[in-house]
């Protein structure tokens, strides 16, 4: 089998030294659609499940066979959506059992899943760790009944504290909880005692993020027409303090602005995408990125309609809809865009590496105001956002984006 030609020469790399890979896999299905969402996920009331799991298969197998990715170990693997705990359990094992024959498993392999509450049970939990899930990431988004209201989310409260019991029973000793604040006329007091609620389930991973208005979202359509009392900018920050007050007093550290972890619990998978490792998605809208010999970077995201891809992928082909390729110097200010999101920050030693030169010689102009503004700081080689500018990533960013 031999890849288009028109992306044949965003696959020669030979040469040069590779990150370690990862898995994206996606799982688009749900039963509702919260108004909020602006992911890839799609209502079906009978998911085509084994034309999805052979969907996924084939392209594993398109994958595996193409240059950037042959004779490579999978570093970690990631079951997102949509909501992928809706999945058989066989469907899972069957895809992670097909990935271990082609690409094989690097040590302590870590193996994640999200799931939503209100589609799982004990018996479901089980059999995805027995599948080889090791690491679950609970979409709760609140413990307030009311909060979930409004959210549209299909479970309430109890059902959150049901969900982690069960993976508990079932073995599992690496659980993330999503959390969402800055809801309409929520107090950061109301927002303190979800976190509390949280901390008591004693999960090792938190993921605390504001409610964001997407565009092309329901949400977007009744805000623009009724507008709902979202939090300003002030009220924002206090919100962001706030949480990394609590949690760092609970033993949690930040090691990414938005993701909060006990020691030794981090999420390896999402730390690759800031640590820009190479990765290839599969599924419905799923996207993959690979560096190049020139040190540039190749992108490609998959066709996001379930059934387009379906047909797509169990043609032999892969089921890419679009794709770019980034320059030396785009793909230089990319990795510093994802990487200042680190507690850690970016390690001149490893860009210097990637690509060819450190990182003032290419973006000196761009970070000095930052830098001179203490908003940015040096330290050990090390490019890190300081603590008054962890608020302004998104700016200090995109200033090196062009």
């Amino acid at each position: 089998m031999v890849i288009d030609s028109d992306i044949q020469s965003a696959l020669e790399f030979k040469g040069f030294k590779r990150s370690p890979l990862q898995l994206y896999i996606h799982i688009p299905f749900c039963i509702h659609k919260c108004h909020y969402c602006d992911f890839n996920s799609h209502v079906r009331d009978e998911p085509p499940w084994h034309a999805y799991q052979q969907a996924l298969i084939c392209e594993l197998e398109y994958w595996s066979q193409q240059d950037p990715f042959h004779g490579r170990s999978l570093h970690s693997i990631f079951f997102g959506g949509g909501t992928p705990s809706l999945a058989p359990a066989s469907l899972i094992a069957d895809v992670l059992a097909y990935a271990k024959s082609l690409f094989g498993f690097e040590e302590n392999i870590e193996i994640s899943l999200e799931a939503n509450p209100g589609t799982v049970d004990m018996q479901a939990f089980q059999g995805f760790y027995d599948a080889g899930i090791n690491r679950l990431s609970i979409g709760a988004q609140s413990l307030d009944h009311k909060e979930l209201q409004w959210l549209e989310r299909i479970h309430n409260n109890d059902d959150v504290y049901k969900a982690i019991a069960a993976a508990r029973s079932a073995g599992f000793d690496n659980i993330n909880l999503d959390l969402m604040y800055g809801l309409p006329d929520q107090t950061v007091q109301q927002w303190q005692q979800t976190l509390a609620a949280a901390l008591s389930l004693n999960p090792e991973h938190l993921s605390c993020y504001q409610l964001t208005v997407e565009p092309h979202t329901k949400l977007a359509v009744r805000h623009a027409s009724s507008p709902y009392a979202l939090p300003d900018d002030a009220a924002s920050l206090q919100f962001f303090h706030q949480t990394r007050q609590d949690l760092s007093a609970a033993a949690y550290t930040a090691y990414e602005i938005s993701n909060f972890s006990k020691a030794g619990k981090y999420c390896r998978h999402n730390d690759g995408y800031w640590l820009y490792h190479d990765y290839i998605g599969i599924g419905a809208g799923a996207s993959g990125k690979w560096d190049k010999h020139d040190g540039g970077t190749y992108r490609y995201s998959n066709h996001r309609m379930p059934e387009k891809y379906i047909q797509k992928s169990t043609a032999g082909w892969h089921a890419i809809s679009s794709d770019e390729s980034l320059n030396q110097q785009q793909a230089a200010a990319e990795a510093v865009w994802v990487g200042l999101r680190r507690k850690e920050g970016m390690d001149d030693d490893w860009f210097s590496q990637r690509f060819d030169r450190p990182i003032a010689s290419y973006f000196q102009g761009e970070l000095q105001p930052w830098l001179d503004d203490e908003k940015l700081i040096w330290n050990d080689r090390r490019l890190q956002l300081s603590g008054s500018g962890i608020v302004l990533a998104d700016a200090i960013a995109g200033s090196v984006i062009q």
